[in-house]
């Protein structure tokens, strides 16, 4: 039977529930799983069902508890031996299997590195749609429809898709967009333990060792402190005020896309609609102008720090504190005084 023959014998009133598809690496739970479900709540409440986990692995049954304290009503444990070591196949034959079975009507996951590996593979197998990189999810009051939003065109305008035909419902999320769920102390959501049935032979890709390239992890989605630089800098030897700035104040290093299109930095600490969207308590944008595209990837910050010499550049439109001037003297004298302070 074609697969276009199976999705117009779908009956959309067997799918119910929101899904959230929970990562973890080496048996620690991923930040962009709380993420998802506080998310995945609120989806949830708007259409009156219920939240549900699901994480895949192997001797996570402690870990797989943290996963109680973050709202879901329950929890899948999709758990097999062949997944102690991440596969490709692995996870998303177990992970279309389950859902598959019990038929959710929403499915998240997370626009990572595992997520974009996994998720379409899973909608061919289920025989769905997916909408990659969605930056907002929402839920329509009147009709119930899942809305999915996404920068599209190079990220010059936002789109909104809509799965009315189809179940289930998939979109990746991007990491550092959605706020955490809150934690809870007391422990809720069921737990219930999924049999994959994987085999040998199911598997035909394994990981053997991994090594370190040597190269320093950017971590932006989890910084709580980001200064980040742009085309204001001049020339990529300025990029050292910039990262002495973030070493004295214990952050990460970003940049605007046209830092890194001009090759001053590496693409891993680009931040906006084409890069990383970035929440941190603290965003300090040097020579930053301030494009549409770069305030959707950090005005979800808690608090904004604009230095640049164009009193009308938008970044202050959009800043908690502007400073104008010329960053090469003002940058340094606040990392002097950051030194100081911890002194």
């Amino acid at each position: 039977m074609s697969r276009a023959k199976v999705n117009q014998d779908i009956n959309l009133k067997d799918y119910n529930d929101v899904w959230v598809i929970g990562e973890q690496r080496d048996g620690v739970i991923s930040p962009i799983t709380v993420e998802l479900l506080g998310e995945g709540r609120k989806l949830a409440d708007a259409l009156g069902k219920k939240l549900v986990a699901v994480i895949a692995g192997a001797d996570l049954d402690e870990k797989v508890k943290e996963l109680q304290h973050y709202g879901a009503d329950s929890i899948i444990y999709v758990k097999d031996k062949l997944l102690a070591k991440f596969s490709t196949e692995g996870y998303a034959l177990s992970v279309a299997r389950v859902i598959r079975e019990k038929k959710p009507e929403i499915v998240l996951f997370g626009a990572t590195s595992l997520g974009r590996d996994i998720a379409p593979r899973v909608a061919a197998k289920i025989g769905t749609g997916l909408t990659a990189d969605c930056t907002k999810l929402a839920i329509d009051p009147e009709d119930k429809k899942f809305l999915q939003t996404r920068p599209a065109f190079g990220g010059n305008l936002m789109a909104t898709i809509i799965c009315p035909k189809n179940r289930p419902q998939m979109a990746t999320v991007r990491p550092g967009v959605m706020e955490k769920a809150p934690y809870n102390e007391k422990a809720g959501g069921q737990l219930e333990i999924y049999d994959p049935g994987l085999t040998e032979k199911d598997i035909r890709a394994k990981l053997i060792d991994t090594k370190s390239a040597g190269k320093k992890l950017v971590n932006l989605t989890g910084a709580k402190i980001i200064v980040s630089g742009g085309r204001g800098l001049k020339k990529p030897e300025n990029f050292k005020l910039i990262e002495e700035l973030a070493e004295a104040l214990g952050g990460e290093v970003g940049a605007s896309r046209a830092a890194v299109d001009s090759g001053w930095i590496d693409q891993s600490h680009q931040v906006g609609q084409t890069g990383t969207t970035v929440r941190p308590n603290v965003y300090i944008a040097c020579g930053i102008s301030g494009a549409i595209q770069h305030l959707a990837g950090m005005s979800e910050s808690k608090y904004i720090v604009a230095i640049n010499k164009d009193p009308g550049a938008p970044i202050f439109k959009v800043c908690d504190y502007g400073i104008v001037g010329d960053l090469n003297e003002i940058v340094p004298a606040i990392t002097e005084a950051a030194k100081k302070r911890k002194l």
